[in-house]
Order: structure tokens, then sequence, then C-alpha cells
């Protein structure tokens, strides 16, 4: 029988990205800046919804490279 939902990898990753995601939004919050609170928010929340270390690694890279060009932009 295989257990579900309970990977290390996936439990140690969660929670990296789940700490760079508080950061960032308190970050946002403390200077005003809409492009960290959102993203700060999407990678607090999301990883209680991806189970696999590698969705929530690219997940989380996608967000953070949307952030940093929303920055580029001036947004």
């Amino acid at each position: 029988m295989r257990h579900m939902g309970f990977d290390a990898n996936a439990l140690l990753l969660s929670m990296v990205v789940s700490g760079v995601g508080f950061v960032a939004f308190v970050y946002g919050k403390r200077q005003g800046r809409i492009p960290q609170m959102v993203a700060g928010l999407v990678l607090m929340v999301f990883p209680y919804f991806v189970s696999s270390a590698g969705w929530m690694l690219a997940v989380a890279v996608g967000v953070i490279a949307l952030m940093v060009m929303a920055i580029k932009l001036g947004l």
C-alpha cells in the first residue's frame, strides 16, 4: 500500500517556499509594493495544493519570475 501525500522533500520545499513568500509579503506590505505582496501570498498558499516537489519548485520559480518582470516594468 502506497502512502499518499507524504514526501519529505516536498514538505521541506513547501516550508522554504512559504518562508520566501512570507518575507516577500512582509516586505511588500511595509514598502507598499503590490507585486511583492501578491507574489508573497501566492508563494505562501499554493504549496498546500501541490504535493510534488518538482511541480512546487516549477511554480515557485514561475511566480518569482513574474514578480521580477512586474518590478522591472515598474508596477
